[in-house]
């Protein structure tokens, strides 16, 4: 990067230095609300109000595109009603904020406020006498209103500083309609930060090449800009949406959600790529910033150009992008419910879970199923009773079911969410029709749930059927007492089980207890959409194959309100206390032919019906994956994940002996990132659990 300018912007955003403009004041005026009645949209509204109101307008001599978080501990924006976690006696779980979902970002931009502001009052008029709908769109109003207050503190300051072109940008945007690609980069910034400062978490850009390229594309033949000019301009936004990244809640450090999709197909189903597209790969791999997450949809004409742009990126080490299959995901959304036009408009949300844009308030991580454990149920149980193996995998049958309506008794539970009026204006519709978001606004309300640990799960399965039903060289007590002492002293047979089949090498023997695991649990949620339809609720259980934390969380200590047991020492040969593999890969410690027969294991799951999302991951040796050589393997690979009819893939770009040392010297390394689930982070902010994660992952060469 020659720019001197973003340079010193990109290495402020390194030092965190836009902390040192963050104060420690905490305002809480639910106090007031407690005791006046307020009604609880109306909290929602005043308390967005608040935090406009203490914000400070701060606008650097470098800065071309402005806004930063100045709270520290901003007001919590959900009113206290909603906190309370849990009321046991009435056994009513309350909702929490809204979040992991994508507003509609074409329209906000093209609309600006006054649009938004228009479709409201013109709500108003025809609802008006609907006494609730009436004080929650002027709570959309006095929301939308809370962002031009923000903006006007910007512009005041602006002028006091005699930033003219920053003065005048905001003159126009966010209020009204971008004219420039410089305005909708300014537009978006602002309304992006305002939905977390609403409290809105885990909010994505969506599908960026194709709401903001009209903006460029137009620029570019006013001949007004370059191309270059357009890639130093994009370079700040990147720069600037790392500015607050910090404060931002998530898991761990760097959990944040801010994901960007790139390619794939239009809503009438040709090649989506455009300019924008090629230059946003080139920006990301430039930075080298963790945010924001790059997703690139591919599709059988996807150009060689943007693979190979996307495999300069993977050779970045940022662990993106991350890739989704177009000729996969759209079939699989259409045949379950979701219309043409909008599964070919899909973007991920904070990870990788599939959702609409502006239309989908799915909560797609309700939780994550422990396939370790629900065979170890079966097994145990089965050894223990001299069961056929038969009847074992109608005992995992049977344990996955009712473990994925316990999941959906509990959501069921839920008795409602905070109101979300600024959300609401941010969606396709709801503000027309008078919906709020969080009471049926969206189009698309589903639910989603992973299966973690599926390749361990079904190497356990492997395992006993060859040892103890097939070749029969164990007996089945022996077996379950090895299970029982945590493989103590049960090292011979330990061995035997290491050598059995196992997941990532493209054999059948391990892998059809992969596929099954994955029947089973499809059929689950299968049962369980049925279910919620006879009680007139319109929604899916989409079955994913994610882990997100799940992956430590499930053979680490139980947490609060985690509802699966902690797996203890497991068939596959994994001592209780050991980890289990990310999303889809082979179990920790095996040792694979290769990153094709891996490849072609996870490509036998059937992804018309396991549709949640939840990467391949592979973890590439920096070694063996550098330079032109290295970049024609990414892009085979990818080319390979796509012909194979796989879902999605992670590619991580990792020096084993650089995370070793990380850990040993963390000030040698604090700008080393790394891929942890379904996002990127810098990996000496981890908890050591997930940072030794990392470095017991298999490495491919």
């Amino acid at each position: 990067m020659n720019n001197s300018r973003l340079v010193e912007l990109r290495n402020k955003v390194l030092i965190d230095y836009y902390s040192t403009f963050r104060c420690n004041k905490i305002l809480d005026i639910q106090e007031e609300f407690e005791c006046s009645h307020i009604p609880w949209e109306k909290q929602v509204s005043m308390l967005l109000r608040a935090m406009v109101e203490e914000e400070k307008a701060l606008i650097e001599d470098d800065e071309r595109i402005v806004f930063r978080r100045t709270l520290l501990h901003p007001i919590n924006p959900v009113p206290r009603k909603y906190q309370e976690e849990e009321n046991l006696e009435n056994k009513e779980l309350i909702g929490k904020r809204v979040q992991n979902i994508c507003s509609d970002w074409e329209m906000m931009l093209s609309q600006g406020l006054s649009g938004r502001r228009e479709a409201t009052v013109y709500a108003l008029e025809k609802y008006g006498n609907d006494t609730e709908k009436r004080r929650y769109l002027e709570c959309v109003l006095e929301s939308l209103e809370s962002i031009s207050i923000l903006v006007n503190k910007y512009k005041e300051y602006a002028k006091v500083q005699n930033r003219k072109d920053i003065y005048e940008i905001l003159d126009n945007v966010p209020e009204n309609k971008p004219e420039s690609f410089h305005e909708a980069l300014q537009a978006l910034r602002i309304l992006h930060g305002v939905l977390w400062m609403n409290g809105h978490n885990h909010v994505g850009f969506g599908r960026f090449d194709q709401y903001m390229w009209p903006y460029l594309e137009a620029d570019l033949e006013k001949k007004s800009i370059t191309l270059d000019e357009a890639q130093e301009l994009l370079m700040e936004f990147f720069i600037s949406v790392n500015k607050d990244a910090y404060i931002y809640p998530g898991i761990q450090r760097g959990d944040n959600g801010q994901t960007l999709i790139l390619g794939g197909v239009t809503i009438d189903g040709q090649d989506a790529e455009n300019p924008l597209t090629g230059v946003t790969l080139k920006v990301a791999a430039e930075l080298g910033l963790a945010d924001p997450k790059i997703n690139l949809r591919i599709h059988s004409n996807t150009r060689s150009e943007i693979l190979e742009l996307a495999a300069e990126l993977v050779q970045q080490g940022l662990g993106f992008p991350q890739f989704s299959n177009d000729d996969i995901v759209i079939p699989a959304l259409v045949a379950n419910g979701y219309k043409l036009e909008d599964a070919r408009n899909y973007v991920v949300a904070a990870c990788w879970e599939f959702i609409i844009p502006g239309k989908g308030k799915d909560v797609p991580n309700i939780n994550a199923l422990s396939f370790p454990s629900e065979v170890d149920k079966a097994i145990r149980e089965g050894l223990k009773n001299r069961l056929e193996f038969a009847q074992i995998l109608e005992t995992l049958k049977k344990n996955i079911q009712e473990r994925v309506e316990q999941y959906i008794e509990n959501k069921r539970h839920i008795k409602y969410y905070p109101p979300s009026p600024l959300h609401s204006s941010f969606m396709s519709g709801c503000i027309e029709r008078a919906l709020d978001i969080n009471r049926g606004g969206a189009k698309y309300n589903n639910y989603g749930i992973h299966g973690a640990g599926s390749a361990n799960a079904a190497d356990a399965l492997a395992a006993v059927y060859k040892l103890v039903f097939k070749d029969k060289v164990v007996k089945p007590l022996d077996f379950l007492s090895a299970l029982e002492s945590n493989w103590e002293g049960k090292e011979e047979l330990r061995e035997l089980v290491n050598k059995c089949p196992k997941i990532g090498n493209n054999d059948d023997e391990a892998d059809t207890y992969l596929t099954l695991i994955f029947n089973y649990f499809s059929e689950a949620c299968e049962k369980a959409s049925a279910n919620l339809q006879k009680h007139n609720k319109n929604i899916v259980v989409r079955p994913g194959t994610g882990t997100a934390m799940f992956y430590l969380w499930l053979v680490k200590e139980k947490r609060q309100n985690q509802i699966e047991p902690i797996v203890g020492a497991t068939a596959d040969g994994r001592k209780a206390g050991d980890l289990i593999s990310a999303n889809l890969a082979p179990s920790l410690g095996v040792k694979t032919k290769g990153p094709l027969s891996c490849l072609m294991s996870f490509s036998k799951i059937n992804y018309q019906k396991i549709y949640n999302g939840g990467p391949i991951t592979m973890d590439l040796l920096r070694s063996a994956f550098g330079g032109e050589k290295g970049k024609a393997q990414i892009i085979n690979l990818v080319k390979s994940f796509h012909m194979l009819g796989c879902q999605q893939l992670q590619l991580n770009m990792i020096s084993v002996s650089d995370l070793i040392d990380a850990q040993k010297n963390p000030e040698k390394y604090q700008n080393l990132i790394v891929r942890v689930w379904g996002w990127s982070a810098y990996f000496c902010n981890l908890d050591k659990e997930f940072q030794d994660h990392l470095i017991a992952r298999q490495y491919y060469v």
